[in-house]
């Protein structure tokens, strides 16, 4: 009796069933990657829970701008009030004031404190000298690692009426003024202080950025003749320019969020005119008067701000400079 054996069915390239090519996971997908980088992917569990906790969960809090809130009550507010505070802030000429004074004291930082990092980057570029550089580089980290406590005394203890400033100009001018009451000096005390404190540590990112500059390029500039000013204008700054969009974006994102610590440190009811921004009225508004919900309404119009800047200006970089933060 003979036995008939069968030959098995010839496999077919790609003729897998359909549960297989679910189960199979795709090159580069996010799985294959969480599987097989897990443990990298942990380290975000701090960073996200922190973000989730402290940054969007507080969000719901926003629901007391147009809820009457009272402490010790319901933290999402008593009874609904609808624009009630938001028409009580549009129509309060202080908070105008303050408006005011964040715009401009937003403009004269983006004006001076921006460019400032750029200019000093390339400047410790051109030292030849490396003993001389990490002593410039290292007294220009110096105030970012100060507290502003520190850095708010300072500049009352330099500008008070028997200060360093006033002794030199009293010694030449036989006279003294009195800066830290005067409206019209606010400004310049803060925006020069914001430099010297903020130049040094900004510069960090531009020379990170100048150190991936072809070489070549500048050998190229000087065979055509450049001099080392058109180098820097025409070599140097455009390779760095996709860092300077991407800051200068982050910049326009926090225009509206004045340094609000140094502010309150050095500001008094004298130079309200022109130091009293929106932060420190919210302050004041807020916690001093408890009146929580009003300060939440501005709050929300100042983020709604901020979020616009910071839309606007990616949007005009992706357009016009080809950079752009997504």
């Amino acid at each position: 009796m003979a036995l008939r054996l069968d030959a098995p069915p010839e496999v077919v390239p790609g003729a897998e069933s359909s549960k297989q090519k679910k189960r199979r996971i795709k090159p580069g997908s996010w799985k294959l990657a969480l599987k097989r980088d897990w443990r990298l992917y942990t380290l975000l569990a701090l960073p996200l829970a922190y973000l989730l906790i402290f940054r969007y969960l507080p969000m719901a809090g926003n629901v007391i701008a147009f809820r009457q809130f009272q402490p010790g009550g319901s933290i999402f507010g008593e009874k609904w009030v609808g624009f009630k505070y938001i028409t009580l802030f549009i129509n309060d000429p202080s908070f105008w004031q303050a408006f005011q004074n964040t715009i401009v004291l937003g403009i004269l930082t983006l004006v001076f404190c921006f460019p400032m990092p750029i200019i000093f980057a390339l400047m410790l570029n051109e030292l030849r000298s490396q003993k001389f550089k990490k002593f410039v580089q290292t007294v220009a980290y110096l105030p970012h690692f100060m507290s502003v406590v520190i850095i708010a005394g300072m500049i009352l203890q330099n500008f008070s009426m028997t200060g360093t400033v006033n002794q030199v100009a009293e010694s030449l001018f036989g006279n003294t003024m009195n800066f830290t009451q005067d409206p019209g000096w606010f400004r310049p005390m803060y925006i020069s202080s914001e430099v010297w404190q903020t130049m040094g540590w900004g510069a960090i990112l531009y020379l990170a950025a100048l150190t991936r500059v072809d070489e070549s390029l500048y050998e190229a500039a000087r065979i055509d003749g450049a001099n080392r000013w058109q180098q820097t204008w025409h070599v140097t700054l455009p390779a760095i320019r996709p860092t300077i969009i991407t800051l200068l974006i982050l910049n326009i994102g926090t225009f509206m969020a004045v340094g609000f610590e140094k502010i309150l440190l050095i500001y008094n009811p004298l130079n309200y005119a022109t130091s009293d921004v929106i932060s420190t009225y919210l302050y004041r508004v807020g916690l001093e008067s408890s009146n929580f919900s009003y300060a939440a309404a501005i709050g929300m119009f100042e983020s709604v701000i901020g979020l616009t800047l910071i839309l606007s200006a990616n949007a005009i970089s992706k357009r016009l400079a080809g950079t752009s933060l997504w």
